[in-house]
């Protein structure tokens, strides 16, 4: 394994996106703080739950005039439970975060696919299912080390890599409207901009430069479809009826170019 290990992707877009990969390292540090996390939410149910089985077992002494031996059945029902709430942390958050949990956030990590685009339910509960596998006698620290693309079994089983997460801006080298510099604004006021990643961003730079070289009809087509997935990612209703497709992708390219000039100073 060498250090800032390195992969080129090329996205269903035909865009060609650089990674660097999250490293044994970075991977590790994530990973507790989720462990912290979950171990939090783990004690406050097992208190809970241990509360209310005593609660329950009081309630049917007194009805039956005797004691209740119903700890087996508790036991069993913590330890479904458990299970469910360490797969399910992963799952959740994964799928709903876009490929991170609060560590790999707080570490600036993400799970991708092999195609570039962010990791889904799918992948998620594939790579939660086998995390125990890979916990085990440390197979997935193993794994990571030794192969290229640094992949645990669930990345591999899944189609995932673990990226770290660049926010860098490539300064445009191409006009934007005046409709989108207005809009841009009001964008980063009304959108959740934390929902386009890096790779996102990088597809719409990447149509915005070739635009130019298209024909009218690819460049409308193309706009539309980049614009809808762009509006799903961002949770918006509608697309502004005042401004082209385009005029919404230069938008969202500038708002989202300012933000992160700001997260940077």
């Amino acid at each position: 394994m060498h250090f800032f290990n390195r992969v080129r992707l090329e996205t269903p877009e035909s865009v060609e996106l650089d990674f660097t990969l999250a490293g044994i390292g970075n991977r590790a540090y994530a990973l507790l703080i989720d462990y912290i996390i979950w171990s939090l939410i783990l004690l406050v149910f097992i208190v809970g739950s241990s509360y209310f089985s005593s609660q329950l077992v009081s309630f049917f002494s007194e009805i039956i005039g005797g004691k209740v031996d119903l700890e087996l059945w508790f036991i069993s029902f913590q330890i479904i439970i458990t299970f469910a709430i360490y797969i399910g942390y992963f799952v959740f958050f994964e799928t709903l975060w876009r490929g991170q949990t609060p560590g790999k956030r707080f570490i600036k990590v993400r799970v991708i696919r092999d195609d570039g685009r962010p990791a889904r339910l799918p992948q998620a509960s594939l790579r939660a299912l086998l995390r125990p596998v890979d916990d085990f006698v440390f197979l997935g620290v193993f794994l990571i080390i030794f192969s290229k693309r640094e992949k645990r079994l669930g990345d591999w089983l899944a189609g995932t890599i673990v990226i770290q997460e660049e926010r860098s801006v490539k300064t445009a080298n191409f006009s934007l409207s005046p409709e989108a510099k207005n809009l841009a604004s009001q964008l980063l006021l009304e959108a959740d901009l934390s929902r386009l990643i890096p790779e996102d961003f990088a597809i719409i730079r990447e149509y915005l430069q070739r635009r130019k070289v298209m024909t009218s009809q690819a460049k409308i087509e193309k706009a539309r479809y980049l614009a809808y997935q762009v509006k799903d990612i961002l949770a918006l209703e509608v697309i502004p009826e005042q401004v082209t497709a385009t005029q919404f992708l230069e938008a969202v390219y500038l708002a989202y170019q300012q933000q992160a000039d700001e997260e940077r100073f």
